[in-house]
């Protein structure tokens, strides 16, 4: 998982990210299989992340998920990225609410953008996602070390249960 380093101010030393992101094969729908929450979706289920290229290089989000449990009622999101990296498209910064702005970090993707690993520069927030609603188990304890190997705080850190797509 080679690739280039984060200079993002972090009390971490640089964060090696994904090497190059093709945007256009990135856009889509992944499915979030593991995550730290926060206080907007402590409890996620079915949750997915999809992304659309907006105008003047910005790409759409539209997060969702039901809450509390796999039939509970869905919340939807709809933060915005900037790409500040544009050599390797693998740094964002997500704005929610519009004043909120945060890094994303895309760690890893497979070659087939298929599965994904993205985190935050204080290791303290990471996401793990793949194109379909189920992850073979092997695959996603390998995604899970990656985090570890970076030193991820996943004391939190939950998977996410997929039962009918939001």
């Amino acid at each position: 998982m080679a690739g280039c380093a984060s200079q993002s101010g972090s009390k971490y030393p640089p964060m090696v990210l994904a090497e190059y992101v093709d945007l256009e094969r990135f856009m889509g729908t992944w499915y979030v299989h593991g995550y730290t929450p926060t206080l907007i979706d402590a409890h996620a289920f079915n949750a997915t992340e999809t992304y659309k290229r907006g105008e003047n290089g910005r790409v759409l989000t539209t997060y969702r998920f039901n809450a509390d449990s796999i039939d509970g009622p869905e919340k939807s999101y709809t933060p915005s990225a900037r790409v500040v990296n544009t050599t390797t498209n693998a740094e964002w910064r997500m704005r929610f609410f519009g004043i909120i702005s945060a890094a994303y970090l895309i760690l890893y993707v497979s070659d087939d953008y298929e599965y994904t690993v993205i985190g935050h520069p204080d290791r303290d927030l990471a996401w793990i996602m793949s194109r379909r609603p189920k992850i073979d188990e092997m695959r996603y304890t390998e995604l899970r070390d990656e985090l570890e190997q970076r030193s991820f705080d996943l004391s939190k850190f939950r998977r996410v249960e997929h039962g009918t797509a939001p």
